[in-house]
């Protein structure tokens, strides 16, 4: 059904229903059983909803338990979308005299990563995930050997797919202070209300945390504590709206503060959504918002992103593209199936088949990564280079700091 839906997608813009089976029927003792369980179909819905599915269901097999699993699974994706076209924030009541804005500071004075994007020079960063404990040390480590080979900034995310992490914004600080890179702190609406988000945003200015990427967040069904509340007071539209309000000395109640915050405004953008011309309408009302500069989810089709580039021309801001190597076929099978937004042509998929051991197959996902960097360096403003399970030297290898030889 999930590839049929993803056929049907392409030639239809009516709702789409999906009704599948509780799985294949067996017979036990006599007696017809449905094998798949609640948890293992709403899996399976929470695909179907990012392949556009609008109606979801269930036929033969499905029981009150599956039904109520679909529902707490997608009931939490939907929230973390933004209904139609108006962005998801709630209304503060604001002073009868609107406060006067202070100017901002140009994006060239913010931070280095700044200055450098206002200068049209290509820029780089590695994306590294902050520990799952307290020890920071090879997170630090890690960091020093990119500002050794010239990276320009660490990309810190904020509890990706759901996940419960060390601080990000502790890691983040910890990086600046001790290994001599400006790191950009992924910003996620998911975990905070109103109040917490401009407090966490104010201490970030105040520190020296300049680079935000702002992200409405996974929903935390995705994670491991789907019983977790998602707050998404506002989505990264709102956000954006906020920050620019933020540097310009008006915070979210109207009321002025002095100086105002020094953010740079980064967002996502997601070249392989499955409805495009909705992520290029919310990418137009992030920039309108105030965003400074984009870092677009993992690339694996060139055309893909042109095509995105292409559509977002009278509107565009930096682009950096978003790069991941893969380590073995079966991690190129996860991001085909189970990153949503992120589309793996199957001409990669077999390519990495072929790899016969483990660093055969790691030469040639920085292989495959190498050559999408050169086929598009000349369309976007840098690149995003995840390190897969930490091995930041993966990432360095793909941007041509190390040999493969060294991984």
């Amino acid at each position: 059904m999930l590839s049929s839906l993803e056929l049907i997608r392409n030639v239809t813009d009516k709702p789409i229903s999906v009704q599948p089976n509780a799985g294949l029927p067996r017979q036990v003792e006599n007696r017809t059983l449905y094998m798949c369980t609640p948890e293992y179909m709403a899996e399976y819905a929470k695909r179907f909803y990012e392949k556009g599915a609008r109606i979801i269901g269930g036929c033969c097999g499905t029981t009150p338990g599956h039904i109520a699993e679909i529902v707490r699974t997608i009931r939490a994706l939907d929230r973390a979308k933004t209904s139609g076209t108006q962005p998801a924030m709630v209304v503060v009541e604001r002073h009868a005299q609107p406060v006067e804005a202070q100017q901002p500071t140009p994006l060239s004075e913010k931070s280095r990563w700044g200055a450098k994007l206002a200068s049209g020079r290509k820029v780089t960063t590695i994306e590294i995930t902050p520990p799952r404990g307290v020890n920071i040390d090879p997170v630090l480590d890690k960091a020093r050997l990119c500002a050794e080979l010239g990276v320009d900034a660490i990309n810190i995310p904020d509890g990706p797919r759901a996940s419960s992490r060390l601080s990000p914004m502790v890691t983040a600080v910890r990086v600046q202070q001790t290994a001599g890179i400006e790191a950009i702190l992924h910003f996620c609406c998911r975990d905070r209300n109103l109040i917490g988000m401009q407090s966490d945003l104010l201490g970030a200015s105040t520190i020296g945390l300049r680079n935000m990427l702002v992200i409405t967040g996974d929903p935390p069904k995705l994670g491991e504590y789907p019983q977790a509340t998602g707050v998404f007071d506002m989505d990264s539209i709102a956000l954006v709206g906020v920050i620019r309000n933020l540097n310009r000395g008006i915070d979210i109640g109207g009321n002025s503060i002095s100086p105002g915050t020094c953010l740079t405004i980064g967002v996502g953008a997601n070249p392989g959504a499955a409805d495009p011309d909705r992520e290029i309408e919310k990418f137009r009302q992030k920039v309108e918002a105030g965003a400074e500069f984009a870092i677009t989810q993992p690339v694996f089709d060139a055309d893909m992103l042109l095509s995105f580039l292409e559509a977002i021309d009278s509107f565009r801001i930096p682009v950096i593209a978003g790069i991941w190597p893969f380590t073995s076929y079966k991690n190129a099978e996860f991001m085909a199936n189970e990153v949503p937004g992120v589309v793996v042509p199957d001409m990669l998929l077999e390519r990495m088949g072929r790899a016969k051991t483990t660093q055969d197959s790691r030469v040639l996902g920085i292989e495959i990564a190498a050559e999408m960097v050169a086929k598009i360096t000349d369309y976007v403003e840098g690149f995003a280079v995840s390190a897969p399970f930490g091995n930041v030297k993966t990432a360095l290898a793909v941007l041509g700091r190390i040999d493969t030889k060294e991984i």
